[in-house]
């Protein structure tokens, strides 16, 4: 009786110690919560941990797609197994055996590839018990910089194409306005090439002349990041309302309905009668127009002595009838202004500056030295009304940094603040090879030639401030109209650089303080036509090209 009670009693211990044994061999896998965002062309990590922790050493471990036959990476009898890995994953991944005894595990994949998007499954086996966790990866590419272009008229707006290429996931396209406000798009179109990268091609029409520019960002999803660029709509590329459109529909409409009565009453013939007068009365009227408008243009232009009329007084009295809109010759657009006598303020320099040439010159003090700070100075006077221009010679080297323009003097001008257009700065400038003009978000000149004098125009009421190369009178840059209170000052700043700004003298300028222009009437025969050239006071002479057109796009 007691043997059987003692076989019975080591029995039950037997089978005891085999279930602790059982349960402490069990385990769970945990992926991450999230999905793991991995950035085209660096590095990701896909990690699984033990619950409870345990050592994972001595452990089967294995990375997988989709089937357990799709091998992203195994590690088994304590090595990294290669002959079932996937070919595209050779050589991209490694095993992270920090934390394998503490029972976490990760395997690097390098260098991203769109391919890697996607599910994956983290597999842990242990003799005859193993356990799973899926874990999802989301792969991410920043791709080109928007590129915005105007392609022409649209109905009774201006189309506007923006393009980008080089994006993963499929990007999503935004217009806005400066103040925020959402355009809605006309169009998008989005493209794959070879390698899954997308293209997207967004068209906008923009139909209110006064929005002035629009901004097209580009948005990756996945990373939450944006690249925007931002274009510059001149009024003058809007189409405007035609009256002898309407005066045609009119007489159309008119004709019709005569038409029409006249085939109730009167026979065929004579509505052939009546439909022929008609026209003889219409074709009367145009000519009549016609000449009425020949008229109207010769009055507008004047007739010289010997009954010719020149191309170039032409243009410049239709220049003079429109010259806000038509940005064309900095001489012409003098007459409409007054020369400004600017002096450098030496108590508004920065301590870095050089002011000398009796207050019309300025430098650094120190070139060579590379500090990241803006160095200002400002007029010595303020402007309140009227129109007015200065010119700025300016000397250069090629690796430098300097703005000139329009300053509002109750905006911060010390420590490192920010120049725009929004903060009271109307300034154009250059940084290396290229110019700028800093709107909100800043605008790239294009194709833009060494500027060697710059010609800077404000028209305090308008609220217009516009910048003009004085060597060939063409146009830089005109911001969009402002509403400016209190003085505006002429403002100068030198980044970095060998760099000297040369306030040219203007011989017309008046003594004193700037005064605003009453009942100004631009003087007769004082054009400085495109073959004759331009003149200031800093001595340099230049020509302007050609001009066909009273708009430069």
């Amino acid at each position: 009786m007691e043997g059987h009670c003692s076989r019975s009693l080591l029995c039950c211990l037997t089978s005891l110690l085999l279930l602790v044994q059982l349960s402490m061999e069990q385990f769970q896998v945990v992926g991450p919560r999230h999905p793991i965002v991995a950035v085209l062309g660096e590095d990701a990590m896909l990690s699984c941990a033990l619950v409870p922790a345990m050592n994972a050493e001595n452990m089967e471990l294995g990375w997988f797609r989709t089937t357990l036959s799709q091998a992203v990476f195994i590690y088994w009898n304590q090595q990294e197994q290669s002959e079932e890995q996937m070919a595209e994953y050779r050589g991209r991944t490694s095993l992270v055996r920090d934390f394998l005894s503490e029972g976490q595990a990760a395997v690097h994949i390098h260098k991203v590839q769109i391919s890697d998007n996607g599910m994956y499954t983290c597999f842990f086996r242990h003799g005859g018990f193993y356990e799973e966790a899926d874990l999802e990866v989301k792969v991410a590419g920043m791709g080109s910089a928007p590129q915005v272009h105007i392609e022409g008229p649209e109905e009774d707006g201006v189309r506007v194409v923006c393009k980008a290429s080089g994006w993963f996931p499929k990007p999503q396209v935004q217009w806005r306005h400066l103040s925020g406000n959402k355009f809605p798009a006309l169009s998008e179109a989005h493209t794959q090439d070879t390698e899954e990268l997308f293209s997207v091609e967004a068209t906008l029409v923009v139909r209110d002349s006064s929005v002035g520019s629009v901004t097209c960002s580009v948005l990756n999803p996945v990373l939450d990041q944006e690249k925007a660029m931002a274009i510059y709509i001149p009024e003058p590329f809007f189409p405007q309302a035609s009256p002898w459109k309407l005066a045609f529909a009119v007489i159309l409409t008119m004709l019709g309905l005569l038409l029409l009565g006249a085939s109730y009453l009167s026979t065929k013939e004579h509505s052939r009668r009546m439909q022929v007068r008609q026209e003889k009365e219409h074709l009367w009227r145009l000519k009549e127009e016609e000449q009425q408008a020949k008229e109207d243009v010769l009055k507008a232009i004047g007739k010289t002595t010997q009954g010719k009329c020149r191309p170039v007084d032409h243009r410049k009295e239709a220049y003079l009838s429109a010259w806000r809109k038509a940005p064309l010759y900095a001489d012409w657009r003098k007459e409409q202004f007054q020369a400004c006598p600017v002096t450098l303020d030496p108590d508004s320099a920065h301590h870095r500056l050089s002011v000398c040439h009796e207050k019309m010159r300025l430098t650094l003090k120190d070139p060579s030295v590379y500090r990241d700070e803006k160095c200002s100075v400002l007029g010595l006077e303020g402007i309140t009304s009227g129109r007015w221009y200065w010119e700025v010679e300016i000397e250069n080297e090629l690796h430098s940094k300097w703005t000139l323009g329009v300053f509002r003097n109750d905006v911060r001008r010390t420590g490192k603040y920010l120049e725009s257009s929004q903060r009271g700065f109307w300034v154009m400038g250059k940084v290396n090879k290229s110019y700028f003009a800093l709107t909100y978000p800043e605008t790239w000149l294009s194709s833009m030639q060494n500027l060697f004098r710059v010609g800077v125009f404000l028209d305090y009421s308008e609220g217009d401030v516009s910048f003009y190369n004085m060597i060939d009178g063409s146009h830089i840059f005109s911001f969009p109209p402002a509403s400016f209170s209190g003085a505006l000052f002429p403002y100068f700043m030198i980044m970095y650089g060998h760099v000297s700004m040369t306030i040219c003298s203007m011989e017309s300028g008046s003594e004193g303080l700037p005064v605003p222009l009453n009942n100004f009437s631009p003087p007769e025969e004082t054009l400085s036509t495109p073959k004759e050239g331009f003149s200031s006071g800093c001595g340099v002479d230049g020509a302007p090209p050609e001009a066909e057109s009273l708009l430069l796009p």
